[in-house]
């Protein structure tokens, strides 16, 4: 089932600045926030030698400079934010009400790299991660996919468990070019997704007003 929400209650579903959970995800992994202080030392110090010269320009050096050691924050923050604004742009949303119709696990590749044997020959060493895939539906039929990285509290979820989340579009009939953003299971209280789109509690709270 959709149910059709006004854009007015949009800004309490997703922010437009990103909260603690989505820069904690926009963050990543440690291979992802090393890169970001290799760049923020890099830019910083190459930009405070230049500041030190003392001509015309040192002002605005020394601001860029300032901007780079604090990329390591911003940038997560800009990053979360882009991805909300992107979500909000769509004209049309309805909460999806329906039920996980089927589960199953697949693999992906999340990094890899070239490694030497014992033989000195080059190999590639994939690092990969078990994500669960969530086949939805409703009365009036399959939907969609949602898939996740995997954890041990997502054993709980069953086939036929209810399941809530937003779907956006631009074609009022949401019948093509839609998006699913994270869900949630109210039987058992839980939240899935890969990224976490949503205030949860305002989301809760407007599934309780439409569907109670």
């Amino acid at each position: 089932m959709l149910i059709p929400i006004n854009s007015g209650q949009i800004s309490k579903l997703i922010p437009a600045v990103g909260t603690g959970s989505q820069f904690k995800y926009a963050l990543g992994n440690p291979r992802k926030i090393l890169q970001r202080v290799i760049v923020s030392s890099i830019g910083g110090f190459i930009s405070l030698i230049i500041s030190s010269t003392g001509d015309q320009t040192n002002n605005f050096w020394l601001f860029l400079c300032v901007g780079f050691f604090l990329y390591i924050i911003w940038g997560p923050i800009l990053e979360s934010s882009r991805k909300n604004l992107q979500l909000r742009k769509y004209k049309f949303y309805s909460i999806f009400d329906g039920f996980v119709s089927d589960i199953y696990k697949t693999e992906k590749i999340e990094s890899s790299r070239e490694q030497s044997n014992r033989q000195g020959r080059l190999e590639v060493i994939e690092n990969k991660r078990t994500w669960l895939v969530l086949e939805l539906e409703d009365e009036d039929g399959y939907l969609e996919k949602l898939s996740f990285p995997m954890e041990n509290k997502h054993s709980q979820i069953r086939v036929g468990s209810s399941i809530r989340c937003l779907i956006t579009s631009d074609n009022r009939n949401f019948d093509k070019d839609f998006y699913l953003t994270d869900a949630w299971l109210p039987e058992i209280n839980l939240w899935v997704g890969e990224y976490p789109y949503l205030l949860r509690p305002a989301f809760e709270e407007i599934c309780y007003i439409y569907l109670n």
